[in-house]
């Protein structure tokens, strides 16, 4: 907290911070054990009518009175990282895009609209890198507009708790009903590590194209050919110089299995590697199998020139944040996916709201 010379507590931050990352103490009337006071870090995403709504690196927006503030600092734009590759969002944003990709895109400014059948949100959203070219109320009626033309809900995909995310944006949709429907997080983590944690007698199998057996353990059911393109991201098998490189690791069943015992999916791309659809039979958990998928994948992007990894979990997926953890990963940001409120209103102000995190695979 900002303490002046005579050792009081000051509040040195005004609504001219706005979109700044500060640090607040504040008023609580019925706090646990007796507690007064309450800190909040985050983006100040607006300042009026007496009232500051900060955002946090998760995505909640708190809602703090002005007359219950007892202290405020602008803090620097981004935390010191734990641990793992240096990385802006902007770059880490457009990799998992270019391992994710649509089969349709189109551009509206620095906007790029993304569908592919309804098949994961990440590929039916905007991804919102920069300046759509129009105001904010055009911008997102013509998004609406583009995905109705394809029998689509209209998603946006934001950003928050990394240096240039996009809090602000995430304010004004809430503010015009957009509703939150999931939030997940992008971790990352040096690979070499992970490829370490390899004996190289877990039986492996490494295969350019997801195939029957691959797709019999993918949770995602009843996979069409529109799938497949997104998980080849978009040029199945060999890939093409300077794109992406797909791999898809499978660890076969026993005899007259179903389903293999555990599958992944890796994309190499520059010096990264963006570890996927890890998923092991519920039968043959803490054996080891996820660890040993990884790790397969991770020599084989080594050898490709990777040297940094990154992954995307569920805020409730506890299981796997364990994992992740425990080879080498943290948290870079959290990302959401916005949904367009239905109807044919026009994108005018609606009241403010929280809007709680959804469930759900990104």
């Amino acid at each position: 907290m900002e303490i002046s010379a005579a050792g009081r507590l000051e509040v040195r931050i005004t609504a001219a911070d706005v979109g700044k990352r500060v640090s607040v103490r504040s008023l609580i009337e019925h706090g646990p054990s007796g507690e007064k006071f309450t800190d909040t870090v985050g983006v100040l995403t607006s300042w009026d009518n007496g009232v500051l709504r900060i955002t946090r690196k998760s995505g909640e927006r708190v809602r703090v009175a002005e007359s219950a503030l007892v202290a405020g600092k602008v803090v620097p734009a981004a935390p010191a990282r734990r641990r793992g590759p240096a990385a802006s969002y902007e770059e880490l944003a457009r990799v998992a895009a270019r391992g994710w990709r649509p089969v349709e895109s189109e551009r509206l400014g620095a906007w790029e609209l993304r569908a592919a059948a309804g098949f994961t949100r990440r590929a039916n959203s905007v991804l919102p890198l920069g300046d759509p070219g129009l105001p904010l109320d055009d911008a997102l009626t013509a998004v609406r507009r583009w995905y109705a033309a394809r029998g689509l809900p209209a998603y946006m995909q934001t950003a928050t708790g990394a240096e240039d995310t996009q809090e602000l944006l995430c304010a004004e949709l809430e503010k015009r009903g957009w509703v939150r429907e999931v939030t997940a997080e992008l971790w990352t983590g040096a690979l070499a590590p992970v490829a370490d944690l390899g004996d190289g007698s877990s039986g492996v199998l490494l295969s350019r194209d997801a195939d029957e057996a691959w797709l019999a353990r993918y949770q995602r059911k009843g996979v069409s050919e529109v799938a497949l393109r997104v998980l080849g991201a978009g040029s199945p098998g060999d890939p093409v110089p300077g794109e992406p490189s797909v791999w898809f690791a499978t660890v076969p069943g026993a005899p007259g299995a179903e389903a293999p015992a555990a599958i992944g999916r890796c994309v190499v791309d520059g010096r990264w590697a963006g570890f996927a659809a890890v998923e092991v039979d519920p039968a043959r958990r803490r054996e080891g199998l996820a660890t040993a998928v990884m790790a397969a994948l991770a020599v084989r992007a080594l050898e490709e020139g990777a040297s940094a990894a990154w992954l995307q979990v569920e805020t409730d997926n506890e299981g796997a944040r364990v994992l992740y953890d425990r080879l080498g990963f943290a948290p870079h940001h959290a990302y959401h996916h916005y949904r367009a409120p239905e109807g044919t209103a026009s994108e005018g102000s609606a009241p403010d709201s929280s809007v709680p995190a959804g469930d759900g695979a990104p």
